[in-house]
């Protein structure tokens, strides 16, 4: 297994992260952004602004490394990535992976499904991707982006958790899922323990999507680490007031489990296709939705609750 990781730039050890935010989207664009090309064509100029700016915010609070997840049919652009990463000095990690099947593009696997090939073809991309680089960019994903559906993992979404386990075991790269709503955390760390990936390379995402602590802790005693790391986003797509997430993981660091929980807002700093349009009530609710919310506003908040500055600090290294 390898202790080290592939960014933008190049592989770097584990221990050289740093201060990691292990979820934020510097582009993202939900299937479909490629057919508005007419009102929402694609800026790089302008999407490279805003990530640099993103970067140099974030970089202001001692953040040396950000893991940018984005599946490869939201809009990732590791190329985007490594000039910002070369701009700023920042440590990027990208992706190789899929989203899950109500929000995804299935109908490109499904269709090979039916021939029979489905299951091949993905592991075919991902060891490619993760041994020879991103089509002809020779940038490589540090992480195998996973996604599951709200209470289940359908079989479409099964396929690629299969796929990305095999090529955990030949290469050793790390996992980082996305929970619909908080769910099927357990069943995804036993899923692809069971499959032969090592615990301590997986984080779990979007946790906090779930407010019981009881729950958090049968996912935590697999070994895996968890994301509380949609800070910010707030009674959106499923998603608790940030209050609720600070109540139930001050709880989880009492019982001292903030050595395997990972903080983060899977916020996203550039829009592809058109930005979307919010009406007042829900801007109000992800006002904070960018990557200092955590530094400017929920560390105090940790700290008044008697979390100490050494537990916070843990929860920012992998």
């Amino acid at each position: 297994m390898t202790d080290s990781i592939e960014t933008v730039t190049g592989t770097i050890p584990i221990d050289e992260m740093g201060k990691t935010l292990i979820h934020e989207h510097f582009l993202f664009g939900y299937p479909g952004f490629e057919g508005d090309v007419t009102l929402g064509p694609f800026k790089q100029e302008e999407a490279v602004e805003n990530a640099v700016a993103a970067a140099r915010n974030v970089m202001k609070y001692g953040v040396k490394t950000v893991v940018d997840p984005t599946p490869n049919e939201c809009g990732r652009n590791p190329e985007v990535l490594k000039k910002v990463s070369e701009i700023t000095g920042l440590q990027i990690v990208c992706a190789t992976g899929y989203y899950y099947e109500g929000e995804g593009a299935p109908p490109y696997f499904k269709f090979r499904q039916m021939l029979g090939t489905a299951e091949k073809d993905i592991y075919e991309m991902f060891i490619t991707e993760v041994n020879d680089g991103i089509a002809k960019t020779g940038i490589r994903p540090g992480i195998t982006k996973l996604a599951s559906s709200k209470d289940e993992i359908t079989s479409y979404e099964q396929m690629f958790f299969e796929a990305a386990a095999r090529v955990h075991r030949e290469t050793g790269i790390l996992l980082v899922t996305h929970t619909q709503e908080g769910t099927m955390g357990p069943e995804q760390a036993e899923m692809l323990i069971d499959l032969g990936v090592d615990p301590s390379k997986i984080v779990i995402g979007h946790m906090c999507g779930n407010t019981d602590p009881a729950y958090h802790k049968r996912t935590l005693e697999t070994g895996v680490k968890i994301g509380f790391d949609r800070f910010g986003i707030q009674q959106l797509v499923g998603t608790p007031m940030d209050e609720e997430r600070i109540n139930t993981l001050n709880e989880l660091v009492k019982q001292g489990y903030e050595n395997q929980i990972m903080l983060s807002h899977d916020s996203i700093n550039h829009w592809l296709g058109r930005p979307p349009e919010m009406n007042e009530a829900v801007a109000s609710l992800v006002k904070n939705w960018r990557p200092t919310h955590l530094f400017k506003n929920i560390i105090p908040e940790l700290k008044a609750k008697g979390i100490q500055d050494k537990q916070i600090e843990a929860m920012f290294y992998f």
